[in-house]
C-alpha cells in the first residue's frame, strides 16, 4: 500500500514539473522563437543573401510580435510596456556599444549608429516572458514591498548601469537594497492544480539564470559578442549573471505598471 501511494506522488510529481516546464515555454514563447531565429539564421544564412541577417532578424522580431497581438497572446497593455522595454533597451545599447561594453560584428541597414534594431527586441522578450507568465501562472504574491519602493530602485539600477563608467558602481548596494525590499517576499503560482510558493528572490534569480544560459547561445550564434570572444565563442561571464539579477527588478517594476502585484489568499 505505501509503495502504491509513493509511486502515485511521484507520478503526480513528475506530472506536475511537465506541466511546470510546458507553462514556462509557452510563456517564454516571444524570446523562445527570437533565439531559434538567432540560432537558426547563423547556422544556415547564406553568404549571398541581398537581406542582411541582422536585418532579417528585425522583420522576424515585428512579425512574431505581430503574431502575439493577432493570437491574443499578449494584450495591447502589455505591448506597450513591452514597448517600454524595447526604447529603454535600445538606449542602454547604444551606450554600451560606444563604450566598447559589447558589439554587434555583421553589417545591417535597419540599425541606430553600432546598434541593429533587432537588439531592442531582445529587451522586449523578457518584457513579454515576465507580463506572460503572471498569467499563465495566476501568480500572486505577499510581502511584496510598496510599489513607489520599487520604482526607486528600479530607476537606481538603471541609472547605475550608465553612471558606473564614471562614478563608483554602487552594484553591491543594489543587491543589498534588492535583498532588504523583497527579502520578506514570497509568489504563489499554479503549475497543474496545487498551489505552489517560492521566495521571490529565488524566483527572480532562477530567470536571471535562465537569460543568462540564453545569453550564452545568443553569443555562440554571433547575434553579438563580448570582449574575448572576437576569436571564437567561450562562455559569457558568470558576472553577467549579476547585471541580468538587476535588470530582473527593473523587469518586474516595469510589468506592474500593467500588472498590479495581487495579494494570495490567506
Amino acid at each position: 500500500m505505501q509503495a502504491w501511494a509513493d509511486r502515485r506522488r511521484s507520478t503526480r510529481f513528475a506530472f506536475a514539473f511537465l506541466m511546470f516546464g510546458i507553462k514556462q515555454a509557452y510563456a517564454c514563447l516571444f524570446g523562445g522563437a527570437m533565439l531559434g531565429l538567432i540560432l537558426l539564421t547563423f547556422l544556415f544564412w547564406p553568404d549571398e543573401s541581398p537581406l542582411s541577417r541582422y536585418d532579417f532578424l528585425v522583420v522576424g522580431a515585428v512579425l512574431i510580435q505581430i503574431a502575439m497581438l493577432g493570437l491574443k497572446l499578449e494584450s495591447w497593455a502589455e505591448a506597450r510596456v513591452i514597448l517600454l522595454f524595447h526604447i529603454a533597451g535600445t538606449v542602454m545599447e547604444l551606450f554600451k556599444t560606444a563604450h566598447g561594453s559589447w558589439i554587434y560584428p555583421e553589417d545591417s541597414v535597419l540599425r541606430i549608429g553600432a546598434v541593429p534594431l533587432f537588439s531592442g527586441f531582445m529587451y522586449a522578450a523578457v518584457g513579454s516572458y515576465i507580463a506572460r507568465v503572471q498569467r499563465i501562472f495566476h501568480i500572486r504574491v505577499r510581502g511584496y514591498p510598496p510599489l513607489w519602493t520599487t520604482w526607486v530602485l528600479a530607476a537606481a539600477i538603471y541609472v547605475n548601469f550608465f553612471a558606473y563608467h564614471w562614478l563608483p558602481d554602487i552594484r553591491l548596494v543594489l543587491f543589498v537594497a534588492t535583498a532588504l525590499l523583497f527579502g520578506q517576499g514570497w509568489f504563489w503560482f499554479t503549475a497543474d492544480r496545487a498551489r505552489l510558493k517560492m521566495p521571490l528572490l529565488l524566483g527572480y534569480f532562477l530567470v536571471a539564470l535562465f537569460i543568462w544560459f540564453a545569453e550564452n547561445l545568443g553569443t555562440f550564434g554571433r547575434a553579438w559578442i563580448y570582449p574575448g570572444q572576437e576569436a571564437g565563442w567561450e562562455m559569457v561571464s558568470l558576472a553577467k549573471l549579476g547585471s541580468w539579477y538587476l535588470l530582473m527588478i527593473i523587469s518586474v517594476v516595469l510589468v506592474s505598471l500593467v500588472h498590479r502585484p495581487e495579494e494570495e489568499p490567506r
